[in-house]
């Protein structure tokens, strides 16, 4: 198991390695990014967007958090983490794609299925349970979809709805809806198999999954 001391050992394997090897490209971040495509992924340690994609530093701009969700476009007051890092993806990297990848064995969306955290308090799941509400009526119908559902069959179906009810809120802001209007940015779905390694793309006009 790696602990934080391992980790900066792998740092100065970077600094003496990739960091030196690449110098150019870091002094050209220095002056700033300029990234193309966001990336909203689950913070699971197995989903990592730039090693499933291969990307260098300051390809993409990620966004992580419990089972990748966007919640809708909401004025009340609060914290707004993930719409604050769209805000400044969108209007002011003016990133071209935004992708919004889920995962298998989704602990978050197999929270939402099975309901493992409703009624908890926060600290001990309240919190999870309040973000994963964004998926209580995807749950409810792979639920009826799927009247035995402690399958991976049924997990994987809450896994890609998830990707789906993300890319739905996504639309709900105006300066998405603006830009997609104007076809300055393009939204798409994605979904990485964590036991196979496959990673399958969404289908924008069906809604469905296909390996890439």
């Amino acid at each position: 198991m790696t602990h934080f001391a391992d980790m900066i050992e792998g740092y100065r394997r970077f600094r003496n390695g990739g960091w030196q090897q690449q110098r150019d490209r870091w002094e050209q971040l220095a002056e700033g990014q300029s990234p193309k495509v966001m990336i909203i992924a689950c913070s699971d340690s197995r989903s990592e967007p730039s090693q499933i994609f291969d990307t260098n530093p300051g390809e993409i701009f990620v966004v992580r958090n419990v089972a990748a969700l966007v919640p809708p476009f909401e004025t009340n007051p609060g914290r707004h983490g993930v719409s604050a890092a769209l805000e400044f993806a969108v209007q002011f990297l003016k990133v071209e794609e935004i992708v919004v990848m889920g995962h298998g064995m989704c602990g978050g969306c197999h929270a939402a299925l099975h309901k493992t955290m409703e009624g908890a308090e926060p600290g001990r799941g309240g919190f999870i349970a309040d973000w994963i509400a964004m998926l209580d009526d995807a749950s409810a119908e792979v639920r009826a979809a799927y009247p035995d559902f402690d399958n991976r069959e049924a997990g994987r179906a809450m896994e890609m709805e998830a990707v789906r009810v993300s890319i739905a809120n996504l639309r709900t802001f105006p300066c998405i809806q603006e830009k997609e209007k104007r076809g300055t940015l393009r939204l798409r779905g994605a979904f990485f198999a964590i036991n196979d390694g496959i990673l399958h793309v969404m289908d924008e006009d069906t809604g469905g999954f296909a390996p890439a």
